[in-house]
């Protein structure tokens, strides 16, 4: 069998989890990394024994990559994505797709021109607890879906922040919580519940004066599938609690998961072992002690395993296989953008003191949908 031949473009901490999938995985063949500092990325192709590069273009002509991955910071996701495409390569992008719908759009566009696929990190989709929901949810087991809640309480300390330069500013991280932290549990909830009709929302910033963007947010949301839900996350809760994706059915079943422990993972930072993701809530009839069972089964399949690394070499596997069947990956652009839909809905609503309708246009960027308008509980 051909191998694919993929690159890495950002040479950072969760560029080195995609260059060890590329490494491992039977059907590729990790040839270059590309980053904006060359010396950074000399370095880092070192560790991988690759060429270095740091014009994008000349990478993957010189190369013949077929498939790179996009790990840079957040508002820094388009510009490399759009040049991969135009190169002819196939890309998967690190969540979020963006940090707005401008350059969603841009994304999305210059893949579809250039004829290419565009992918999206959501690992936490190939988690074995949620396999399960969404495997009961579509097997009719809690009849429609009317009702979804993510919570995730978590805590990031100022030693975080100082890690990178870029992280808690506006224009380098993008947002806070939302953009960050939590987009996985975002994008389960839309996944689950299916389209949004209207969001009412709130975000702020209330125990971290050290950064500008918000720790803390609140929506509520009405799906066009006639259900409601709410999105409660924060990084304020020390030393960090849990993240939970709740789905109540028609029928009076709900299933759910805890996919984050209290010391939840911080690539590159958190040494600790992570607690694996389990089903904490299970009433489907005839299956409510299953949850023990399956704990017990995913705590002997854990053992052994990083999950960051693990999870994301799953999904990066799903896309190399889509490029190599010409199929679409599980998770493309369109759904990357939905979630970037959410926060972006969350940070209009507060500054426009009103519900939000779907679906959403990308505004001018003057303001950033909100985000630079507003003075923060902790600044003030």
């Amino acid at each position: 069998m051909d191998k694919i031949r993929t690159a890495v473009i950002g040479c950072g901490k969760v560029g080195a989890t995609h260059a060890l999938a590329y490494k491992t995985l039977p059907n590729s063949e990790l040839c270059a990394v590309c980053d904006v500092s060359q010396k950074n990325a000399n370095q880092f192709a070192k560790d991988y024994n690759v060429r270095a590069y740091s014009d994008i273009k000349k990478m993957i002509r010189e190369n013949g990559v077929q498939v790179v991955s996009v790990c840079t910071p957040h508002p820094l996701h388009a510009e490399p994505t759009c040049e991969a495409a135009e190169a002819g390569a196939n890309v998967i992008c690190e969540k979020p797709l963006a940090s707005d719908l401008r350059d969603c759009d841009r994304a999305i566009t210059a893949c579809e021109k250039a004829g290419v696929k565009l992918g999206v990190i959501s690992q936490r989709r190939f988690y074995w607890p949620v396999i399960r929901m969404i495997q009961a949810i579509r097997d009719g087991k809690i009849g429609k879906p009317i009702i979804g809640t993510i919570e995730v309480m978590g805590w990031r300390s100022p030693e975080y922040y100082r890690m990178d330069g870029w992280r808690g500013k506006w224009r380098e991280e993008g947002g806070g919580v939302m953009v960050n932290q939590t987009p996985h549990q975002i994008d389960l909830l839309q996944w689950m519940m299916g389209d949004i009709d209207e969001l009412f929302g709130y975000w702020d910033n209330f125990n971290h004066p050290e950064i500008e963007v918000e720790d803390t947010a609140l929506a509520v949301i009405r799906f066009k599938n006639g259900g409601i839900g709410q999105i409660l996350v924060s990084n304020s809760q020390k030393p960090g609690l849990w993240g939970r994706i709740h789905i109540h059915g028609s029928n009076g079943a709900s299933v759910g998961a805890q996919v984050e422990g209290g010391s939840s993972f911080i690539s590159g930072v958190t040494t600790s072992k992570v607690e694996p993701a389990f089903n904490d809530i299970w009433t489907v009839p005839g299956e409510e002690n299953m949850p023990e069972v399956w704990k017990k089964e995913d705590q002997i399949k854990s053992e052994g395993i990083d999950p960051m690394t693990y999870f994301h070499q799953i999904q990066i596997a799903d896309f190399l296989d889509a490029v190599i069947h010409n199929r679409p990956p599980s998770v493309d652009g369109h759904e990357g953008r939905k979630t970037v839909e959410i926060f972006t809905a969350v940070y209009r609503s507060q500054r426009d003191h009103r519900p939000i309708k779907f679906p959403l246009s990308a505004e001018d960027g003057s303001d950033f949908d909100g985000r630079l308008s507003y003075v923060p509980y902790s600044h003030r």
